[in-house]
């Protein structure tokens, strides 16, 4: 259920309008990236890649094992995406002099072209949609800003180890995190 994620002496959200918001975040994240592909057919980097770069930008000189933690992937994962990723120029591999197998990733010039690209493409495509929408809607849109950084803020918390009891343990069957699965026969048409 929910209440075991809600804060002490916090309203507990209603649960369908937590499993609405989590539909309407889920769309976005297709819809986005099915745009993303039709906007910049060239960009044949995958999400996964992305946000590998996108981490090492905010962590220059992170180590693999560093990386893997930070994105929550297996070490043998962050390996194949930096080998992919490495004969195209994006990322440098710098050892040190006192341990030659500590190996630091930055990003390349190419590697920040390469976010910035993708970064300025998600942008674009956000303007374009929310230019078709009535004022409205993007006032609406705009002011929901700070909740949804807040929102990524509490997520992000949540992958920490100590953010809650049960933490790296794989939620029962049928919840995600302690919020109960909706049935499918609750949800609306069309989702």
């Amino acid at each position: 259920m929910i209440s075991s994620l809600t804060p002490v002496g916090e309203p507990e959200p209603d649960e369908d309008r937590v499993h609405g918001l989590s539909e309407s975040i889920a769309r976005l994240r297709r819809a986005m990236r099915r745009a993303a592909r039709v906007a910049d057919p060239d960009n044949t980097l995958t999400v996964a890649q992305l946000e590998l770069l996108a981490s090492l930008a905010e962590h220059p000189g992170a180590r693999p094992s560093e990386l893997a933690r930070l994105l929550r992937l297996a070490p043998s994962t962050v390996t194949t995406l930096i080998n992919a990723i490495a004969p195209r120029g994006l990322i440098s591999r710098n050892t040190e002099d006192s341990d030659r197998r500590a190996v630091a990733m930055d990003l390349t010039d190419a590697g920040h072209g390469a976010l910035d690209s993708w970064q300025l493409t998600n942008t674009a495509i956000l303007a374009t949609a929310m230019a078709a929408l009535p004022a409205s809607q993007q006032r609406a849109l705009i002011r929901a800003v700070p909740a949804l950084d807040a929102l990524a803020l509490a997520i992000d918390a949540l992958a920490e180890p100590t953010a809650h009891p049960g933490a790296g343990t794989r939620p029962e069957a049928g919840s995600h995190l302690g919020v109960a699965a909706r049935p499918s026969s609750a949800r609306e048409p069309g989702s």
